[in-house]
């Protein structure tokens, strides 16, 4: 794209002929402005002249400044200025970007619309000026003009083809500060950039990068703003009502309020999460609705389909508030791969699809061909031991000769599969598998990736001994852990629990309030068995972490149970190794659980989703703020939509691959209701809350690490300094003042909107940040482009060593 603009801009497409001999130095000379059609006659001469401001007046006569006198007699009179030009003569360069791979039935519709073009039915382009007539009071318009090269273009094989249109406009026309476009072909086609060329105050230009749906699905002409950014009230006056019918067009003002969403739409609107179940299939397959008083959550992008038929009764739900949720009439679902809507300029380009497809065929076959083998014969269900695991690595999964005939005769299609996905069934083999193969046995290691690991942002510091539950005692039992200083005393390199702690020498993962609620229901799954874990952490003299302490808890039961708490520590002998191994896999299993749904799913993309629908719907394209969150939001909306049809979905990806089973997305809304708070998701009021940094004003970030060796801070610092700097520097650019912050219109609707409406179940919570100062601005910002680039990666990416 970076090459193809330097392209477009770096020449001119509108050659003039060359400046007549002697122009050079004579101010407005005849070959200065090739691109001016230039007017004659004495008639203009005079209007010219009459419409001239006076120079003075005295007693209502104009008072001429006579010539000054030439410098000696009989020297040659200098030329005559040239007459004022009447018209512009302008270009504008488009660049359409076109699909990489056509099927057949797109091939055919492309060249029909070529052969349409050449016989009327084109694409049309309109200027606007920045300014507006002052007869008419509406802005200043071009005549349309068509793009010119369709059909001679229609074979061209270019990912990227460049098209034009010719203008002629009034000479007073001012500067273009948008292009308005008419598709008249039967597709929809995705106009990359316009560059206009041809006018004295340069090029201009508009970042485009969406699709111009056709006027058989929108008769409404597309409109796109110049790429210089404008506050709302430094709004040119020919944008300034383009610039508020575009919003209300994005808001859907007009639109049916309950109607389903098309395709081709570029509606935002929110919803809440009651999509993720389908009741229609089976009283197993029904799921809570998110979001309302009962299970609060953010908001998601509305789709409007219908309603299921089936509808659920409450049911009874153990929260720790004991409350009913409502089964309400569920959204239809749309089940992948059919698509899902949501606004068409955020679907995946196809560079981007061909990956995540893929992706999702490799996910697809690591996740279905165990389950069909399973369910052919179910007597190889489970690993028969730790070989069957590392074959996945080498081998991928392989099956007997027998039962591959027993699956090819049952289902034909295993045969393509098998055929076509070699190594698709060959799982990755972890980095630090690949370095040591049985490392994830030992206790450093185990350690090290709660610093390190794909979730590094759950471990705390211990303040005080022992840990304490939050939760009420009368449901859930005494809040103190069972861990007391005999079951760790011997680990403390000689120190008194005390000492350990005034030495910010003892650190926890505490996974016991998030899941004690749950257990009970998670347990009576079939398969599934968990605890609430707390796990203790030496911070040794090499500055490293080791494991001193696992508790595994359950809910006490209605008759009493004396081992609802266990604590187990590292081993001495052969039966207490394999004791502590077990209870190192539940702590695993619950970080696992915890990554995914709150820390991962919930705060980078579910918590984030509200800021970016109300950001498209109160904040101009041309609304700086808006120009600086544009990238850090680009797909996020594609991506949580795929998430509700094939992740958090009921009997999804994530119910199927994590312990709470069913229970996962209830977790999630748990813990956005009891955890979730924004003014502590910036990194460095993250790491004070867990205790892992204070403050210190000495240091580069302002901040001082309790635990040198941990990467995710000491690499996030950096990175959050830099994102906060730049921030900084562009608010600076735009808001000087207080004053300038509260009466930004667009600015102030943004954020309310996101917090009253897309956290409508958290609107009244004291902490959100207030938005009044250019620093509260700065800060605001810095946030929201942490959480959605560095924050995300390291809670991401990680992932994918993994396999």
């Amino acid at each position: 794209m970076a090459a193809a603009a330097a392209e477009l801009l770096g020449r001119s497409f509108l050659p003039g002929p060359a400046p007549a001999a002697g122009a050079a130095g004579r101010g407005r000379g005849r070959g200065a402005w090739p691109w001016l059609t230039v007017g004659g006659g004495g008639e203009a001469r005079r209007r010219s002249l009459r419409s001239a401001a006076p120079v003075g007046a005295l007693a209502e006569r104009v008072v001429v400044t006579p010539s000054p006198p030439t410098e000696r007699a009989g020297a040659a009179a200098a030329p005559p200025e040239p007459p004022l030009p009447q018209s512009v003569a302008a270009r504008a360069v488009v660049t359409v970007r076109r699909r990489r791979k056509e099927d057949a039935k797109r091939r055919l519709a492309e060249q029909l619309d070529a052969y349409a073009d050449r016989v009327g039915r084109s694409v049309l382009l309109e200027l606007v000026s920045t300014e507006t007539d002052p007869r008419k009071g509406s802005p200043k318009r071009s005549k349309r003009s068509a793009l010119v090269g369709w059909f001679e273009k229609k074979d061209v094989k270019a990912e990227r083809v460049v098209y034009t249109a010719e203008f002629t406009v009034d000479a007073s026309f001012g500067e273009p500060g948008a292009v308005t476009v008419l598709n008249r072909h039967q597709r929809e086609f995705f106009v990359e950039s316009i560059v206009v060329e041809g006018f004295p105050s340069g090029p201009a230009h508009f970042t485009c990068n969406s699709w111009v749906q056709p006027t058989r699905v929108d008769r409404t002409p597309r409109v796109f703003f110049t790429s210089k950014p404008y506050l709302p009230g430094e709004t040119p006056p020919g944008l300034q009502e383009l610039r508020r019918q575009e919003l209300s067009d994005l808001r859907g003002e007009g639109a049916a309020a309950d109607g389903e969403r098309r395709l081709t739409d570029r509606v935002w609107e929110y919803d809440v999460y009651n999509d993720l179940g389908n009741p229609d299939k089976g009283a197993e397959f029904a799921r809570p609705v998110l979001g309302g008083e009962q299970l609060p959550y953010p908001r998601r992008m509305r789709t409007g389909r219908p309603k299921t038929v089936t509808g659920k009764p409450q049911l009874s739900l153990s929260l720790v508030s004991v409350a009913t949720a409502i089964y309400e009439r569920a959204e239809s679902r749309v089940e992948y791969p059919e698509p899902i809507y949501v606004s068409r300029d955020e679907e995946f380009e196809e560079g981007k699809n061909e990956m995540l497809s893929e992706g999702a065929l490799k996910a697809l076959l690591h996740n279905f061909m165990p389950l069909l083998v399973s369910s052919v014969s179910p007597d190889i269900r489970d690993f028969a031991g730790f070989h069957d695991v590392d074959n996945l690595f080498k081998e991928g999964l392989r099956l007997k000769q027998a039962l591959q005939d027993q699956l090819f005769q049952k289902i034909p299609f295993v045969r393509k599969i098998q055929e076509n996905s070699e190594g698709l069934l060959r799982y990755d083999t972890p980095d630090i598998i690949k370095k040591d193969k049985f490392a994830w046995l030992r206790d450093d290691e185990f350690a090290r990736q709660a610093l390190a690991g794909i979730n590094p942002v759950n471990i705390e510091r211990l303040q005080a001994f022992p840990p304490v539950s939050k939760l009420d005692p009368a449901l859930y039992g005494p809040p103190e852990s069972a861990i007391t200083e005999e079951h760790i005393i011997g680990q403390l390199d000689g120190m008194s629990v005390q000492q350990v702690l005034e030495d910010n020498r003892l650190y926890m993962l505490d996974y016991h309030d998030i899941f004690m609620p749950f257990l009970d229901r998670i347990n009576a799954q079939d398969g599934r068995k968990a605890y609430g874990t707390r796990t203790l952490f030496f911070l040794t003299a090499a500055g490293t972490l080791k494991p001193i302490a696992i508790e595994l808890c359950l809910p006490p039961m209605t008759d009493g149970c004396k081992r609802a708490k266990r604590v187990f520590t590292p081993p001495a002998d052969a039966t207490s190794n394999w004791l502590w191994q077990l209870a190192k896999a539940h702590v695993c299993s619950n970080d696992a659980g915890v990554h995914q749904l709150i820390n991962h799913w919930l705060r980078t993309h579910a918590c984030m989703e509200p800021f970016i629908i109300s950001a498209h719907r109160q904040m101009s394209e041309m609304h700086p703020i808006f120009k600086l969150l544009k990238p850090h939001m680009r797909y996020t909306l594609k991506i949580n939509a795929l998430a509700r049809q094939i992740l958090i979905n009921g009997d999804g990806v994530i119910e199927s691959g994590f312990t709470p089973g069913r229970y996962c997305m209830e977790m999630s809304a748990f813990a956005y209701q009891e955890l979730y708070r924004f003014d502590q998701e910036g990194l460095p009021a993250d790491l004070i809350r867990r205790g892992m940094a204070v403050e210190d004003p000495t240091k580069p970030h302002g901040l001082r690490l309790l635990i040198e060796d941990y990467p995710y801070a000491t690499d996030g610092l950096l990175l959050w300094s830099a994102i906060e700097r730049w921030c900084d520097s562009y608010v600076a650019m735009y808001y000087p003042t207080d004053e300038s912050v509260r009466g930004d219109a667009e600015l102030q609707a943004w954020y309310s909107e996101a917090v009253q409406t897309g956290h409508a179940d958290k609107r009244d919570a004291p902490w959100w940040p207030r938005l009044s100062t250019p620093a509260d601005l700065a800060s605001l910002l810095t946030t929201l482009v942490w959480l959605t680039s560095a924050q995300h990666a390291a809670l991401n990416f990680g992932q994918y060593p993994l396999g």
